[in-house]
């Protein structure tokens, strides 16, 4: 098991070696209310937390069955080191009701953590769209669908259960998760997320999952998704369909609820949630700029300017330095008289363009009412 760890953590590694790419909005991207995962980061010096109450009830499976719990659930993103990077907290707490079903029916009621898991994500890819406002020649190709948004952005996602859990969710070791987190942006305001997980690796409690969700924004506030989750495991498949809302209050603040139909083995039921998702933005933005092969330009317009050391502003004041080291001389000669003209130079000439436009106003005025009263004459 510590050499799959350390396998698993040098491959993250080499993953995450490559260049950055802001993944930071100036609104809050929340996965919640669907269970599945963008593969877009929320940006260095964002901290959010999208949490959600639920209650889920399902009919008595034979033999044993949660058919009823309540909880919560916590989900904390943050980017430390690099744009793409995201380290995540995700943390649910909920009372269940155990029940046994056999010739008689028994049940008892705990509490406690359901799951406490340590990940991160890495986007490996994005793709680049076709800017469509670019295009003026052809109304068509202003409007065509871009093939390329067919093309979804990649992440990695590695985690950590870390087995703090309460006795009922309890696996007797720490495990690994891995996840590949697809999204396509087919337009502007809906998008399609592709998620497949390899969850609980090496316990006797292993599972392997996907959820698609498809979410559609209606305006700048409101927003709607439906979602479909498989999950494959021993001894049960579990299987849910999902739909929700999402209201976006202000930037950095937003509002939801969803309703699921469920499947579990042989049992079905219903889960029900209510949510928000919140973050506190201290992100600031870095710009660097590239030439056409994406190398960074050292030598720009502002650089020059500031290496630049007899730039106009410059000179302007070693003429009024050169001026202060000139000592005032004594003698009644023509050096006095200029300087007299020096010290009121730029005034002067101020003054005798001012007086200059004074006197074409008045002479414009003159020829107005001149003409004026040639008009009433005739």
């Amino acid at each position: 098991m510590k050499n799959l760890f350390l396998k698993l953590f040098i491959t993250f590694t080499v993953c995450i070696i490559s260049s950055t790419q802001a993944q930071y909005t100036d609104v809050i991207n929340s996965n919640k209310p669907g269970f599945s995962e963008s593969p877009y980061s929320v940006g260095t010096g964002v901290y959010q937390f999208e949490t959600n109450l639920f209650y889920k009830n399902t009919s008595i499976e034979p033999t044993f069955s949660i058919p009823e719990s309540f909880g919560a659930d916590l989900l904390f993103r943050t980017s430390f080191f690099l744009e793409k990077l995201e380290l995540n907290v995700q943390l649910a707490y909920q009372k269940d009701e155990v029940t046994f079903n056999n010739i008689f029916t028994s049940q008892y009621t705990t509490s406690g953590l359901s799951k406490f898991t340590i990940g991160a994500k890495y986007l490996l890819f994005q793709p680049e769209y076709t800017d469509k406002t670019k295009e003026v020649r052809s109304w068509k190709r202003r409007h065509a669908f871009d093939k390329k948004r067919l093309i979804p952005s990649v992440a990695f996602y590695l985690g950590v259960n870390t087995d703090v859990v309460s006795d009922l969710y309890k696996t007797e070791s720490i495990s690994p998760k891995l996840g590949v987190l697809l999204q396509q942006n087919i337009t502007d305001r809906f998008n399609v997320i592709y998620n497949g997980y390899y969850d609980k690796i090496g316990t006797d409690f292993f599972e392997l999952s996907y959820i698609i969700t498809a979410t559609q924004n209606f305006n700048y506030n409101w927003s709607g998704f439906i979602e479909h989750q498989a999950i494959f495991k021993n001894p049960q498949n579990n299987i849910n369909l999902g739909a929700g809302l999402a209201y976006l209050i202000n930037k950095d603040f937003q509002i939801n609820t969803s309703a699921r139909f469920l499947k579990e083995g042989k049992s079905q039921g219903f889960y029900g949630g209510f949510g928000i998702s919140y973050r506190i933005d201290s992100h600031q933005d870095s710009y660097t700029d590239l030439d056409d092969n994406g190398q960074e330009i050292k030598d720009t317009p502002i650089s020059r300017y500031n290496k630049k050391q007899n730039g106009f502003f410059s000179r302007m004041f070693n003429v009024f330095k050169k001026k202060d080291k000139k000592k005032p001389t004594r003698k009644r000669s023509r050096k006095r008289s200029a300087t007299k003209e020096k010290k009121g130079g730029f005034l002067g000439l101020f003054g005798k363009k001012k007086a200059k436009e004074e006197t074409d106003i008045e002479k414009l005025e003159r020829e107005i009412k001149e003409l004026e009263k040639e008009v009433k004459e005739e």
